[in-house]
């Protein structure tokens, strides 16, 4: 069987009803998508295969739309030092440029800044983050705009990374129901080595190319994929992986893994995907290793790894049996099935508030507090369908914090002790306008009437 029957015999679905991919138009990017093109995107291009998509990258009102999309995502400057704010002060140029460029084949990406930055709860250890110049997002954002429709409408139901109207939430409130399902109290907790820098990138270009077959368009991606990254010592161009940090990256990260998450549903495996962070519900530990061997298998094929340390096979049924998804710690406890923040995701939260409440700085009270409400409102956000215990332990994390700033200010010596809690009780921060977690938590739940 040559590689292409055996993406395709995957189990990719046929396509969808047409009021699902009608309702594309309500995130897909008019500027590109017209009624006439999604009315095509549901009936099927001859093939299969879409041609002649890179004028559609280089129209002015595409352009238009990226670079809007890249203001509004914020993000840093690249190797040629120019910010946002710089590249909007002369927009109609750098637009003209890109349209000319693309049209005749001369636009080539720049370097990739390469920069490290803390791993999350672990202070000590750099993870690399790449940085690409406000122009190459543009264009990537461009591309992006174009052949995502192309690949979302066949995109697996329980893939949920980075896509449209889904997000993790769902992929979380599918476990949860399969947990407390006979369906799914086995667990694959599986995890991919070094994912997003070991995609083959030959592979990948073939998969792109089972739907899309404009020559200028897949060179463009090809520049991409290979573009050079520079740090501060060195320059070098990427032999394997997605671009670090690319716009680009997190769809085409996803058309890799798709044969996977048709394969194993075509094989009635309940896999939940989050880009590459996903786990298969079982009924039975047979279930559970076939699952994991046919998952190996598919990783041999696509050139991956899974992790040996990281991945393995979890009876829900016994009492302590626990794994980590999406930043959700689930275990069964004494009282049954239960979920809430992990321990990374407290050590995240944790390092965040320290960064926010330095014991010296400038800033009032107020300003410090409005700051620090904003990073717990997220971490409430997406934590407060778990156990509230953990909004108790950073109620007092960050108020022990406040109190050794306005212990400075008060010219006291030494850290905060047990009398501080007296000084500056609870009532003092709430009346600066701190929001407790715990508090939100129970008012919330008095409305619900739970």
């Amino acid at each position: 069987m040559d590689e292409r029957r055996e993406y395709e015999s995957a189990g990719v679905p046929e396509a969808k009803q047409a009021e699902e991919v009608r309702s594309m138009a309500d995130w897909v990017e008019r500027a590109v998508w017209t009624d006439r093109m999604l009315q095509a995107l549901y009936d099927g291009v001859k093939g299969g295969v879409w041609f002649s998509l890179i004028d559609k990258v280089y129209s002015r009102k595409n352009l238009d739309a990226a670079f809007r999309k890249v203001r509004s995502n914020k993000g840093s400057a690249g190797v040629d030092h120019k910010t946002i704010e710089q590249f909007e002060i002369k927009l109609e140029a750098e637009l003209t440029y890109l349209e000319d460029a693309l049209r005749d084949d001369t636009y080539r990406p720049m370097a990739v800044k390469r920069v490290y930055i803390p791993k999350p709860g672990k202070p000590d250890e750099k993870r690399p983050l790449g940085i690409p110049c406000v122009r190459d997002r543009v264009v990537q954002t461009a591309v992006r705009n174009v052949i995502e429709p192309i690949f979302e409408k066949d995109f697996a139901e329980h893939s949920y990374g980075f896509r449209p109207r889904k997000g993790a939430k769902s992929a979380l409130r599918r476990v949860w129901h399969l947990l407390g399902t006979e369906e799914g109290q086995w667990v694959v907790d599986a995890d991919i080595k070094s994912y997003f820098d070991t995609i083959d990138h030959d592979r990948l270009m073939k998969l792109v190319g089972y739907k899309i077959a404009d020559s200028r368009l897949l060179g463009l991606l090809e520049q991409f994929l290979t573009q050079q990254v520079r740090d501060e010592w060195s320059t070098w161009e990427s032999e394997r992986g997605t671009p670090q940090g690319g716009v680009i990256s997190p769809l085409l990260a996803n058309v890799y893994l798709d044969s996977l998450d048709h394969l194993m549903a075509s094989k009635g495996f309940r896999m939940t995907r989050y880009a590459d962070d996903f786990v298969v519900q079982c009924r039975s530990r047979e279930e559970a290793e076939l699952a994991l061997a046919l998952v190996g298998e598919w990783m041999e094929w696509a050139g991956l790894m899974l992790h040996p340390e990281k991945t393995r096979i979890v009876d829900m049924c016994q009492k302590g049996a626990n794994f980590v998804f999406l930043g959700y710690h689930f275990e069964n406890t004494d009282k049954g099935l239960k979920k809430w923040a992990s321990e990374k995701a407290m050590k995240r939260v944790r390092e965040r508030i320290k960064e926010l409440t330095p014991r010296v700085n400038g800033r009032s009270l107020e300003k410090i507090i409005r700051r620090l409400n904003q990073a717990l409102k997220g971490f409430y956000e997406y934590f407060k369908h778990g156990r509230p215990w953990v909004f108790y332990r950073l109620d007092q994390w960050a108020r022990t914090r406040l109190r050794n700033i306005v212990r400075v200010r008060s010219k006291r010596k030494g850290t905060n002790c047990r009398l501080d809690n007296f000084r500056w009780p609870n009532a003092y921060f709430q009346q600066h306008g701190y929001v407790s977690l715990v508090d939100t938590h129970a008012a919330e739940h008095a409305v619900l009437g739970r």
